[in-house]
């Protein structure tokens, strides 16, 4: 970012916006890199325009003609038309800059400083986020980014607050790193701070208080959240193909370092085709541009519902002890102009940051056919069907609820299954368990959604049958008629001719 900045002020660019998660510490980078004698201004919506060093103080008493900052130039249009008049060589940093793009006067006030200021060599830097111009000013203003801090900043991070705190050294450096990667110097500074206890005279970090305050900090951004579930490969019965898959992968030469879930992602883009604000189609690109230009890996579980796919993905993170994060695109989406496009690119760079380049994105879908092609091609891992398990895993899966609800012998009675998902099995026994009765008596308040659904399941199994991989075998998903399938379909009045069909 320095080096592109010192660029920019020696091709004497007018206009520099620079998406920073920590305003305050790119302002002293920016200072550090500028010459030592030149004026830096700083303007805020509650502050006004004031000087950041000596040799800017008689040029903001000139610009608020004597009067109060916040007075003279605390609106945004006003000051930007004052700031006309400022000499050669000044930098002027303009807070929060993007949440000011719906007003004309705002885009006006800094187009018309293009020119004014290229002949000066003095230059607004426009500080945010994220920064999604007005088509007024995208030919006009130079867009750079200050990364979050990568793994080696933020192990210098740790070793100054841990050498303050009389810590000689660091244990397990490596996972309290990977605990902060993901948060501003200033955030991850405040972060391990209030984590470093005091015990029996032993200075440590208590990294649980850690983990869950970094979790907090992430979820500050609409639309993200850690997941804090235990939940792992084993606790999930039956679908070993992609478990063995997902394993090799996260095990292999490049392994991820993080999960992204997306769940249900056909919804999260639903009537994009429809969306005459152009928000969807926004988010939809944003989210192209990332993974394509990232190469962010990619896996889509596509069946029917209950069948474990958003247990299994979750599961993933555990199985790498790797952070999983959700991803809800609908959560990120603002009724204000240009704000929907900011919180998605804004949290795609926390993404690339906690996953330090090396983000798997796991997305659950009960219906691809609606799904954008283009957005398909992404997911270069793969599209793995999940069918309702067999009886074989059925059986795994009675097993591992029993044992969880701690369900007694003399209830584990027998019921008719054979078209019961994972999802139907935990919820009888959990029935079963807060009623204490029998399985058979629970089992009479759960529907399967395999009849309840009947028609979209099997247009499902009918769609994936050798298109996609199977979940639970090795190559493609074959539907396939067995002896049990055709007596649950017979059981809800489909006629022979409709089950040969």
């Amino acid at each position: 970012m320095i080096e592109q900045f010192k660029a920019a002020k020696k091709a004497a660019v007018p206009i520099l916006a620079i998406e920073s998660f920590d305003p305050q510490q790119t302002i002293r980078n920016v200072a550090k890199a500028a010459n030592g004698n030149t004026p830096l201004l700083s303007w805020d919506l509650v502050k006004g325009l004031n000087p950041l060093n000596q040799e800017a103080v008689p040029i903001a008493t000139d610009i608020n003609a004597g009067e109060d900052p916040q007075i003279a130039t605390g609106n945004p249009t006003e000051m930007l038309s004052k700031i006309t008049r400022l000499p050669a060589n000044v930098l002027v940093f303009m807070h929060n800059a993007p949440r000011y793009f719906s007003e004309a006067g705002v885009i006006q006030g800094i187009w018309n400083l293009r020119d004014v200021f290229k002949a000066k060599g003095t230059m607004l830097i426009l500080l945010g986020t994220t920064f999604m111009l007005p088509e007024e000013l995208k030919q006009d203003v130079m867009v750079i980014s200050e990364p979050l801090p990568d793994y080696a900043e933020i192990e210098t991070i740790i070793k100054s607050i841990t050498a303050d705190a009389g810590m000689k050294e660091v244990e397990e450096m490596d996972k309290v790193g990977d605990t902060l990667v993901g948060l501003s110097a200033f955030a991850a500074e405040q972060t391990l701070a209030t984590c470093i206890e005091k015990v029996k005279g032993k200075v440590s970090i208590n990294r649980k208080a850690l983990w869950e305050r970094k979790c907090k900090a992430i979820e500050q951004s609409d639309g993200l959240s850690v997941y804090r579930g235990k939940e792992s490969f084993s606790d999930i019965g039956g679908y070993d193909n992609v478990k063995d898959y997902i394993l090799g992968i996260l095990k292999g030469r490049s392994p991820a370092r993080s999960i992204v879930f997306v769940d249900e992602i056909e919804k999260q883009f639903a009537g994009i085709a429809g969306d005459n604000t152009g928000v969807s189609q926004d988010q939809l690109g944003a989210l192209l541009t990332f993974m394509q230009d990232n190469e962010i890996m990619g896996m889509i579980f596509i069946g029917p519902p209950g069948c474990t796919k958003s247990m299994l993905a979750k599961a993933a993170g555990n199985e790498a002890e790797v952070p999983t994060v959700i991803f809800d695109i609908g959560a990120m989406k603002d009724s204000k102009v240009g704000e929907s496009g900011r919180k998605i690119r804004q949290n795609l760079k926390i993404i690339q940051a906690i996953s330090q380049g090396k983000a798997m994105f796991i997305a659950t879908c009960n219906s691809i056919a609606i799904l954008p092609p283009e957005l398909r091609r992404r997911f270069t891992l793969g599209t793995f069907f999940f069918d309702l398990p067999t009886q074989e895993e059925r059986a795994i899966i009675w097993d591992l609820y029993f044992k969880k609800y701690e369900i007694p012998e003399e209830q584990r009675d027998k019921v008719d299954d054979s078209d019961w998902t994972g999802a139907e099995i935990k919820n009888c026994c959990h029935i079963a368990w807060m009623r204490n009765c029998k399985i058979s008596e629970a089992a009479g308040f759960v529907v399967p959604v395999a009849k309840s659904a009947f028609d979209q399941i099997s247009a499902l199994r009918k769609q994936a049958s050798g298109k996609y991989i199977s979940a639970g075998t090795p190559g493609f998903y074959q539907f396939k008629m067995t002896s049990e399938l055709h007596d649950m379909y017979r059981a809800i009045d489909v006629s022979e001719k409709e089950v040969k069909q």
